[in-house]
């Protein structure tokens, strides 16, 4: 369990708190709007209505005390700046901040954020890669090269085991884990044999996985 303080209750923030409350985190969530606030105040035990630009407001949060310290705020960038900036200087252990756009990333990194999301460009990404190819089920990002993807088994590959088919030297991939009906089997051993409705969720390259699933 996290102590996670959200700064900012629009659309991603109040997501954002919810799942992480839904995970047994708790959850301090703060807006400068009454109404946004109080609409959620039955949700959040912690829900305060407070300007975090004002650093008395900051200093009033305890900031040290929070594992996280999330800001959410989309549209105004001087304040995501400001916030970030106050939340550095009041020795917050770890800052993740909201942007839509590579130059304010590098400025809220150069004041003190220790990491940077983008959720609009990240979905964006996701769903090309989904609908790029009808055999691509999911994926998630890793880093500029690599990402995790979950893909349907090759036809051929039924009845087969991964060491027989030599996944990881053949197609430059590696296979963490399994889906199949009876749910998920994470580090398959290598002399698993594949059944038909088998689906694989892989670490590779986007080139190496897109060669991969146009086999099919």
């Amino acid at each position: 369990m996290k102590s996670v303080l959200v700064i900012g209750m629009g659309r991603f923030g109040r997501h954002l708190a919810i799942k992480m409350q839904e995970l047994g985190d708790e959850v301090l969530i703060i807006d400068k709007d009454p109404e946004l606030v109080a609409r959620y105040s039955d949700r959040f035990t912690d829900a305060q209505v407070g300007d975090c630009t004002n650093e008395d407001v900051i200093v009033a949060l305890g900031i040290d005390d929070f594992d996280i310290c999330f800001v959410t705020i989309g549209e105004d960038f001087q304040s995501s700046l400001v916030i970030t900036s106050l939340l550095k200087q009041h020795n917050a252990k770890h800052i993740v901040s909201k942007t839509k756009q590579d130059i304010q990333a590098d400025l809220l990194r150069i004041i003190g954020a220790d990491e940077i999301i983008y959720p609009e460009k990240d979905m964006a990404e996701r769903i090309a890669v989904k609908y790029n190819t009808e055999n691509i089920l999911d994926y998630i990002p890793l880093t500029g090269e690599y990402s995790i993807y979950e893909i349907p088994i090759l036809k051929q590959w039924v009845g087969v085991s991964i060491s027989d088919i030599n996944v990881r030297k053949k197609y430059k991939m590696n296979i963490v884990a399994i889906k199949d009906d009876n749910g998920l089997e994470p580090m398959p051993d290598p002399n698993y044999t594949f059944k038909p409705n088998d689906i694989i969720i892989v670490i590779g390259k986007s080139e190496d996985v897109f060669r991969l699933t146009a086999k099919k």
